[in-house]
């Protein structure tokens, strides 16, 4: 068995790796859990070290890793640049906050000391996408490994060229041997890991399917897991927004990426009152967005992907017709190999249809109308997911109170896209997962908190 590369914009299949054996699995993660005794007494001021040198070399080398990015997952190459870069931005952040956030905080008890401190947890099992191959294990792998812990990666099918570069970018950056492991496994393999004693919590980005299986598979060893999920987000456009911005800002957050991102706008939920210009003005800025060559750094939107989640795709948007939504442009599927689609967007869209209440993984806005601001946020609200959400308007103080108090997710943006940042936290709500990565709180979720008392 194998997995293999194949480029998403032609069907070129270019490499073929051999799955991870039983004995392999048992030998590198022996490795990690070896490694992880010995990293664990190591100073945190010692551990950033390779962090810091990790970031230059992703700075350095950008340019071959995106490449490698955009010929196995077709991201356009400007953003794959850019996601190398965040890679190295994120690095230098837990370098920067690690020894104050993992210092130990003092309390007056009745003891002569107390005090709470951060201890590693062991080998963490990173289980990552293809959208983001290098950003979505950077982001997990550093504050996991700036802990004290060891990481074992199991990474998406489709993008095994980059599991192994990344952990040939650890090994250069001096990190021990065996404390950053990836294994090219199956889903069955994956499962049996998450129960071995060595592994002692598990970090999964993907589908709600998987967060199910993987949070049943923990809970059943009692062991930690960070789920982040799926997501249907909404973009809140009251009737007194900055249409242009709007506009711009949406087409952003949908086509970014290809449109396959969690944390996308996926649902624009725009008031009557502004709805048809609002519509004209998307329009108008998708023309930023071209569909093209993903090595052209001109290109906006490159293909899907795979051609069967273009397939899946595709199968959505003309069930939303079906069901009376409104195909304004786009929907129709290239003729040419790979996992190719256009920009697309769907208009009145309401309940019943997959473009209202599933998520649509590719490069498909979905404008719903709604009366009034009150419609509006029961509209956000009205889903299974909860990831990010955006609100458009000029009245900021009231933007700001619907994104604090009456939209269920875990990001909310006043005019702006929802966007990753090292800085805060991120994750979600309902069947968008929990836990969360990023800012000091995801340094601090994987390890055990422990109160130290003396008398």
């Amino acid at each position: 068995m194998h997995f293999e590369s194949v480029n998403p914009a032609t069907g070129e299949r270019f490499a073929e790796y051999a799955h991870a054996s039983p004995p392999e699995i048992e030998a590198q993660l022996q490795r990690a859990h070896e490694a992880h005794l010995e990293w664990r007494n190591v100073s945190v001021e010692a551990r950033t070290d390779p962090l810091r040198t990790l970031a230059r070399l992703l700075r350095e080398q950008k340019e071959l890793h995106g490449d490698l990015m955009t010929r196995e997952m077709g991201k356009p190459i400007t953003q794959a640049i850019a996601e190398v870069e965040k890679c190295a931005l994120v690095c230098e952040y837990y370098a920067d906050i690690a020894s104050s956030a993992l210092a130990p905080i003092p309390v007056e008890t009745d003891a002569s000391t107390s005090y709470w401190t951060y201890r590693p947890l062991g080998v963490v099992l990173g289980i990552m996408p293809w959208n983001f191959p290098y950003w979505q294990v950077i982001r997990f792998a550093a504050p996991a490994l700036t802990a004290g812990n060891a990481v074992l990666l199991k990474h998406a099918p489709n993008v095994p060229g980059c599991a192994l570069s990344i952990e040939r970018l650890l090994c250069e950056a001096g990190y021990p041997e065996g404390l950053f492991v990836q294994l090219l496994l199956d889903v069955e393999n994956t499962g049996e890991l998450i129960a071995d004693a060595r592994i002692q919590a598990v970090s999964l980005t993907g589908s709600v399917r998987a967060g199910r299986a993987v949070a049943s598979r923990a809970g059943a060893a009692i062991k930690k897991c960070v789920l982040e999920l799926g997501g249907s987000d909404p973009s809140i456009v009251l009737a007194d927004a900055d249409l242009d911005a709007a506009a711009a800002s949406c087409a952003t957050g949908r086509f970014i990426n290809s449109g396959q991102s969690c944390v996308a706008a996926k649902r624009f939920v725009v008031v009557d009152a502004v709805r048809e210009a609002f519509e004209e003005k998307l329009l108008q800025a998708m023309d930023d967005w071209p569909l093209g060559d993903p090595l052209d750094p001109s290109t906006g939107v490159g293909p899907m992907a795979r051609s069967d989640l273009r397939d899946a795709l595709h199968g959505q948007v003309e069930r939303s017709v079906e069901a009376g939504a409104r195909l304004v442009v786009g929907g129709v599927v290239p003729e040419r190999p790979g996992g190719w689609y256009p920009p697309t967007v769907l208009a009145d869209v309401s309940p019943g249809m997959p473009a209202y209440s599933e998520e649509l993984f590719g490069p498909v806005a979905c404008i719903v109308p709604v009366a009034d601001e009150a419609e509006a946020i029961r509209v956000a609200n009205d889903t299974a997911f909860g990831l990010g959400a955006s609100v458009y308007t000029t009245d900021v103080e009231r933007g700001e109170v619907i994104a604090v108090d009456l939209i269920d997710a875990g990001n909310c943006f006043v005019n702006g896209i929802v966007k990753s940042d090292p800085r805060l936290p991120f994750g979600g709500t309902k069947e968008s997962g929990y836990g969360r990565e990023l800012s000091p709180l995801g340094l601090l979720e994987f390890t055990n908190v422990k109160t130290v008392w003396v008398k």
